[in-house]
């Protein structure tokens, strides 16, 4: 039967974390309680902070050795993490707490796959959530007070909370039959007709599952393809690596292309709106980069066109991490440009530029029977480019 796992500092915070499990347990739902406090207690739990803190990689006794509270604290969502995934009753998980406590719980919900359900309370749930949410589907809940008592905010606050877990927990989500294959395809606006295209093609034989390349995009194409979830894909467009090496504001961070690497599933990719780096309005792009080209796609979005210097450093980066996939693998080079404002006429057109990118990339990438790299002389978001994704797609799942 599946739980709802209750975690919270129960050294600090058992009284409300007891009248949430209360609640739960009403609704008709089994719950443990899992302890990662650092402090010694003796309030009643299912599961002990030394239970939690023997998962930990490296230091499973860290609890003993008088950490100070930063450093224990870290210690414990370090063993959480590895904890949580280990669990195979686990129907969902409620955490409460202020920022630590949130870092701590969220570090071990962000290890759980997608769709097991996950509700956070907590009182940084109002502002930037982005580091604790990561890639998955952690719901956020503003704790409006502190959780530090029982009132008649806290209550009805943590009451709602148990009870949405309680009916996630209790609740199935209907399986679908007839539900085909994922496909997953990174896309932005400047690779949308490219995107489109492909959907059009693999209508009624793939579901799509299009992840916008926004920094987060990229992260949760990576976690659904870690999970398990997406096993095939058509990685279009890589415009994060701009940002990452720029400092633009969508990185998806170091370890994009890691879940290929690490799953050696098939690979269809591309080098789509690799010719811009994101920022916000034009007053905060970078001071060093003000002389550059730089165009305003929005009030509160402004594109910089990568130099050829840089597009050589990222192909170079991305043939690196290609030459690491022992899956099958066709990456395809667009020739006639890498968007929708990278074409002839268009504020972003660049051939050296873009060169400089293609080179890098057949220079470096070491050809293999099954890693090849294909310059086709057409623009991406031409309809022939897709159906060359297409087939590409299709040759290496065959």
């Amino acid at each position: 039967m599946k739980k709802a796992y209750l975690i919270g500092t129960c050294d600090t915070k058992y009284a409300e974390i007891a009248y949430a499990r209360d609640l739960i347990k009403r609704a008709g739902v089994a719950c443990v309680i899992v302890d990662v406090g650092i402090f010694p207690h003796d309030n009643p739990v299912d599961i002990t902070a030394a239970e939690v803190a023997k998962h930990h990689p490296k230091d499973p006794d860290f609890l003993s050795k008088g950490l100070d509270r930063g450093s224990a604290v870290t210690a414990m969502s370090e063993a959480l993490e590895v904890f949580l995934p280990a669990q195979k009753d686990i129907g969902g998980v409620l955490g409460m707490g202020g920022s630590g406590n949130t870092a701590l719980v969220t570090r071990g919900m962000r290890a759980l796959p997608v769709g097991v359900p996950k509700l956070m309370v907590s009182t940084v749930a109002s502002g930037n959530t982005a580091p604790y949410v990561g890639a998955t589907d952690i719901a956020m809940m503003a704790s409006v007070a502190d959780v530090a008592g029982l009132n008649p905010v806290s209550r009805a606050v943590l009451g709602n909370a148990a009870h949405a877990v309680a009916g996630m927990v209790a609740n199935d989500i209907p399986v679908v039959k007839e539900e085909m294959e994922l496909l997953g395809m990174t896309m932005f606006g400047v690779t949308t007709p490219c995107v489109t295209n492909l959907r059009n093609i693999f209508e009624g034989v793939y579901e799509p599952l299009i992840f916008h390349a926004t920094g987060v995009g990229g992260q949760c194409f990576e976690k659904l393809i870690d999970s398990g979830m997406l096993k095939i894909v058509i990685d279009a467009t890589l415009t994060e690596i701009c940002d990452l090496f720029m400092g633009g504001v969508m990185s998806a961070g170091p370890d994009r292309l890691g879940a290929i690497i690490r799953t050696k599933i098939p690979y269809v990719g591309s080098v789509g709106a690799l010719d811009m780096v994101n920022f916000g309005a034009m007053d905060t792009v970078p001071e060093k980069y003000k002389g550059r080209n730089l165009y305003v796609h929005n009030a509160n979005v402004t594109l910089m066109r990568t130099t050829a210097a840089e597009n050589a450093e990222m192909g170079k980066w991305i043939a690196d991490k290609l030459n690491q996939c022992e899956g099958e693998v066709r990456f395809l080079l667009p020739g006639g440009g890498v968007s929708a404002i990278d074409a002839p006429g268009q504020p972003f057109h660049d051939p050296e530029a873009d060169e400089a990118l293609f080179a890098a990339i057949e220079k470096g990438v070491q050809q293999t029977a099954k890693r090849k790299v294909i310059r086709l002389p057409l623009h991406i978001n031409d309809p022939a480019f897709a159906e060359a994704l297409a087939d590409n797609l299709r040759s290496i799942i065959a």
